[in-house]
């Protein structure tokens, strides 16, 4: 049934973009049905992956290009339930934040449900080259959706969003092809390469061309530029996907291939992305607390919390790694949130990011909604108590302080940065003091718009924020309904080799 996940997206998306209907209304509804569609395959499978005893489970196994021992192999444990929940999620809600597109609304939704499509087979795929494939796929409908449909510097940042995808490939591609080479028999099957016992010289070469290809488009410093710059050129759906979605392929990437493969790799390199995770996290935090741009602020914000996924993965013991995966999850659904303010809420009505300008424009009582979505999302981004990113930032600290107290401090810093950063874009941009008229008026004049009466939350934008405030509500209040998804995947066979010393 995980199957569908892939099939109804693609081919929902091919109908609106072969059809080409002229009404935006059809195409919205398409693709709300074909999204909803995914969200309940989603949730319908997660049972069977809760508990000691679950497995992997395959789904689909028959061969594609059998001369290349390459075959259509979908297969599925917690870690892929869990991301594959998100891509659901993420995508159902990107559609309601996105009801206001009507230029060229047929392909619109049909290159967002591509995009959907292309991911779900990457989380699904368990065959090397397949889950190439849907990697590289997903990189098209990116491009157009953000040099279409996107506002500044729009083709600069799809391109550079594209350049940056495709060099992380090609390294993923340098990798795929030694351990190919070096197999007595030709085969990409992803659990065939796990059993294989790779020489260790091979695999400390081998593992950061893996590793950093995907890590690439998991915003690890200092490949991160492409994130800011894609985040902010991006219309509201699609900053919503590359940040609660897309990001997270390179860092699932980097997990499944690079680290559960080459595991000696993965030991001998992790004290190094441990420390480019750090920096991502500081980084990331400092440069955004100088931020003017609303936008920017959320993108490189972005950036900080992908270094704890990272630093997750450099820990490589069990309770670091499944922070890192609930991170994944947690950073997709709060950052997804925060895109939706910043790009339909406030933006589309404000036309203007400038936090300057907006502190003069008293949002908390223009659109008191989002004022309190945003104000949820920020600690929720903070990592308050009682929501999924507290647990999961515990987690991969915790995680870090066992490999590394050095590295777990640091990142402590990083926290203290990310609530400076937090407080200052809530503070400017719906709590600043309104200002007189008057001074209203003359910046309104400077920024070259006009300030009237806002058109009030529509019932899609307010539907989807609570949908997003109510899933890092659930997991902040009750994580064990995805740790219990989590925590047996990363106890299977698949990464045994990988935390072979740490589990009991």
């Amino acid at each position: 049934m995980l199957a569908w996940t892939i099939y109804i997206p693609l081919t929902a998306g091919l109908a609106l973009l072969l059809m080409r209907p002229r009404s935006a209304a059809l195409a919205r509804w398409t693709s709300l049905v074909a999204a909803l569609v995914t969200v309940g395959i989603a949730a319908a499978s997660m049972g069977q992956f809760i508990g000691p005893a679950a497995k992997l489970t395959t789904i689909v196994k028959v061969p594609w290009i059998p001369q290349l021992g390459i075959q259509y192999y979908l297969a599925a444990d917690g870690i892929s339930i869990t991301l594959v929940l998100l891509t659901s999620i993420a995508a159902f809600v990107g559609i309601l934040f996105s009801w206001n597109v009507e230029h060229r609304a047929s392909e619109f939704f049909a290159l967002y449900l591509i995009l959907i499509g292309a991911v779900f087979g990457v989380f699904l795929s368990f065959d090397v080259f397949l889950l190439f494939a849907f990697y590289e796929l997903a990189i098209i409908p990116k491009y157009f959706l953000v040099a279409i449909w996107g506002s500044t510097r729009r083709e600069y940042g799809a391109m550079k969003l594209v350049i940056y995808s495709f060099l992380g490939s090609a390294l993923v591609l340098v990798g795929m092809i030694a351990v190919y080479a070096t197999l007595p028999l030709p085969t990409f099957d992803m659990a065939v390469w796990a059993q294989t016992a790779f020489p260790r010289p091979f695999q400390l070469w081998v593992f950061p061309f893996v590793f950093v290809g995907f890590a690439v488009l998991a915003g690890m410093w200092p490949f991160h530029s492409w994130a800011p710059t894609g985040h902010v050129a991006a219309p509201t759906a699609a900053s919503m996907l590359l940040a609660g979605v897309v990001m997270k392929l390179g860092a699932y990437g980097a997990l499944r291939v690079g680290m559960a493969l080459f595991p000696e790799g993965a030991r001998y390199w992790a004290p190094w992305i441990g420390w480019l995770a750090v920096i991502g996290i500081v980084y990331g935090a400092l440069i955004a607390l100088v931020q003017k741009d609303f936008k920017f602020v959320i993108g490189y914000s972005s950036v900080s919390h992908m270094g704890f996924v990272l630093l997750g993965l450099a820990s490589l013991n069990l309770v670091g790694m499944s922070g890192a995966v609930l991170q994944m999850f947690s950073h997709g659904i709060i950052a997804g949130l925060l895109f939706a303010v910043v790009g339909r809420m406030v933006y589309d009505r404000a036309h203007t990011r400038d936090l300057d300008a907006l502190e003069v424009m008293g949002l908390a009582k223009e659109i008191p909604f989002a004022a309190g979505i945003f104000g949820v999302a920020i600690f929720a981004s903070m990592g308050m108590p009682g929501f999924s990113g507290f647990v999961a930032e515990m987690q991969v600290l915790v995680g870090a302080w066992n490999a590394s107290p050095t590295l777990a401090l640091l990142a402590g810093f990083g926290i203290l940065a990310g609530v400076g950063f937090s407080l200052r874009v809530l503070h400017k941009s719906f709590l600043g003091a309104s200002a007189s008229p008057s001074r209203r008026r003359r910046h309104d004049h400077g920024a070259g718009h006009g300030h009237g009466k806002m058109e009030p939350i529509s019932t899609q934008e307010g539907l989807g924020g609570i949908i997003l405030v109510a899933c890092t509500l659930i997991v902040g209040l009750y994580p064990a309904c995805l740790l219990d998804l989590i925590v047996p995947a990363l106890k299977a066979p698949f990464f045994e080799a990988l935390l072979r010393p740490l589990i009991k």
